[in-house]
C-alpha cells in the first residue's frame, strides 16, 4: 500500500520529462521592488541560497523570488542583490552551510533546467550531466522511502524524505546503493548515474519537493 501511494505521488507531481534539452540562464537585473514597499538589499555571498535567504529573515521563498523576479531557471549569482521587503536592516548569515542546507547530488553540469519543456511536458526538477565521477550522494540526511528498479520511463529511482515535509528524488541511476527504509547521512553515496527508457544519454534527474510540490532545486542548491 506505501508503495503505490508514493508511486501515485511521483505520477502526480509531474516528474515526467524525456531527453535533454537546455536553457540559458536569464541574466541578473537588480530587482525594483514594488513602489512604496519599504526594505533592504541582501548581498548574496558564495554559497548562499534563496532558501537560506529567505529562512534568516523570516521571508516565504517563494514571494522572495516573485518580489526580486527571478526566474525558475536560474540561479543565485555571487554578488546579486536581493530585496527583503519591510526590513531596516541586514540580517546575518552563519558562515559556511546548515546541516539541513541541501547540497548537489552529482557532480556535473545542468542540461535541463526546472520548468523547461519539450515534447508538452514539463521538467519537474533538473538534469544533470556528470562530469569525471557518476557518484550520486543524497542532497539532505534523512530516510529512504521509494526505491524502485524499473521506475515508469525512470529505470533506477530513489526518494529520500528529509523529516520536515522536504523530500528528493534521484531518477535515471545505473546502480542503487540503499534501500527502502535506509537511513543515509547528507553527502552518503546513494547510488550511480545512468539512463532510462529510449533515451540512453547518462544524466540524473533530481527534483527537490515541499510536500507533493515540487520546487526550483536552485533556489536550494549553493
Amino acid at each position: 500500500m506505501q508503495i503505490k501511494r508514493i508511486h501515485f505521488l511521483v505520477l502526480g507531481c509531474g516528474l515526467w520529462v524525456i531527453g535533454i534539452f537546455g536553457c540559458a540562464p536569464a541574466p541578473y537585473v537588480r530587482p525594483s521592488p514594488p513602489a512604496g514597499m519599504p526594505g533592504i538589499y541582501h548581498k548574496v555571498e558564495r554559497g548562499q541560497t534563496l532558501w537560506r535567504i529567505a529562512k534568516t529573515y523570516n521571508e516565504d521563498l517563494e514571494e522572495l523570488a516573485r518580489i526580486n523576479h527571478i526566474p525558475d531557471t536560474t540561479a543565485l549569482e555571487v554578488g546579486q542583490l536581493i530585496f527583503i521587503p519591510n526590513r531596516q536592516k541586514p540580517a546575518p548569515l552563519p558562515a559556511g552551510t546548515s546541516p539541513d542546507d541541501f547540497m548537489w547530488p552529482l557532480r556535473g553540469r545542468v542540461i535541463a533546467t526546472f520548468g523547461s519543456v519539450n515534447n508538452n511536458m514539463i521538467n519537474r526538477g533538473i538534469n544533470i550531466q556528470p562530469g569525471s565521477s557518476f557518484d550520486i550522494v543524497a542532497s539532505r540526511s534523512g530516510k529512504v522511502v521509494f526505491s524502485d528498479n524499473n521506475f515508469v520511463g525512470f529505470g533506477k529511482t530513489l526518494i529520500i524524505d528529509h523529516g520536515d515535509g522536504f523530500s528528493s528524488v534521484y531518477a535515471r541511476n545505473s546502480e542503487l546503493l540503499v534501500k527502502a527504509g535506509d537511513n543515509v547521512s547528507k553527502g552518503a553515496l546513494i547510488a550511480k548515474a545512468g539512463s532510462a527508457g529510449r533515451d540512453k544519454s547518462t544524466y540524473l534527474h533530481f527534483e527537490i519537493r515541499k510536500g507533493h510540490v515540487s520546487q526550483n532545486p536552485y533556489f536550494y542548491l549553493p
